[in-house]
């Protein structure tokens, strides 16, 4: 940590469970924050618990009460909070607009936005009880770019990209940072959440591609939350090579012209 005490530093991690929240924990507490791991499967967060000492709780961003709950441990355990991610997320189906599903859309927006938002608001008295603070925001490609099928899911994540813009706006003056990150294709459950585990049909998405590991995106939020007080990393796209853009994708070996 450059510049930080960060072994006297507290880290929430939303949707720690798998995936980039669980590396992202993991990937925190090397860098020597003590690290508050929230996800609704407790039972994966044990996990968790014994590998990096992490604190773990019960957490359903999608219920107030659960995020009221969450924090209120937190506040009982921790004076301060300093470094906030938002990770807890998830798409649901790929139906055009004219197919859509009210459960796959109140899915994602209750997670993908008014979670967010509650979790931020909960958790903004401890963050500026902190000298520093950091709230890195888990956007994605879809927060500036559509495709078909993908309404819901990419009405979102343009959600997070003006939560995220508008923060930066508010806390202005505080020492606070505010970082969004925006992977393209990662492999984690992602996409087995996204066809209600059809593993074929999730498979299939990475077919002749080496895709981002949850990894790969914990190192770039690592070096986010590293660097020194006065840098605010404000975006950052993290893409594997194989991917242009939403659509467009190289399947197979890369060619040397």
């Amino acid at each position: 940590m450059i510049g930080m005490a960060a072994a006297e530093r507290i880290a929430v991690v939303t949707g720690a469970s798998s995936g980039i929240g669980e590396a992202t924990a993991r990937m925190l507490a090397g860098t020597g924050f003590r690290v508050v791991a929230g996800a609704r499967r407790l039972d994966r967060l044990k996990t968790l618990e014994a590998a990096i000492g992490a604190v773990v709780l019960p957490l359903d961003v999608r219920e107030l009460a659960s995020i009221e709950a969450f924090v209120r441990d937190v506040e009982a355990r921790f004076d301060s909070v300093s470094v906030l991610v938002n990770n807890a997320g998830l798409a649901a189906g790929l139906e055009p607009v004219g197919a859509g599903d009210d459960a796959n859309w109140r899915a994602m927006l209750d997670t993908n936005v008014l979670g967010l938002l509650r979790m931020t608001r909960a958790c903004l008295p401890l963050l500026r009880k902190a000298e520093r603070a950091h709230i890195v925001n888990l956007g994605s490609v879809a927060g500036f770019e559509v495709y078909a099928g993908g309404a819901g899911y990419t009405a979102s994540k343009h959600a997070v990209r003006a939560i995220s813009r508008t923060l930066r706006i508010e806390l202005n003056g505080e020492p606070i940072r505010i970082t969004e990150i925006d992977p393209g294709m990662v492999e984690t459950e992602f996409s087995l959440v996204r066809f209600k585990g059809d593993a074929q049909r999730a498979a299939n998405v990475y077919q002749g591609v080496e895709p981002l590991t949850g990894a790969d995106v914990a190192e770039a939020i690592g070096w986010a939350v590293t660097r020194p007080a006065h840098v605010n990393v404000d975006e950052l796209v993290i893409r594997p090579i194989q991917q242009a853009n939403a659509f467009t994708v190289h399947r197979g070996s890369l060619k040397r012209q």
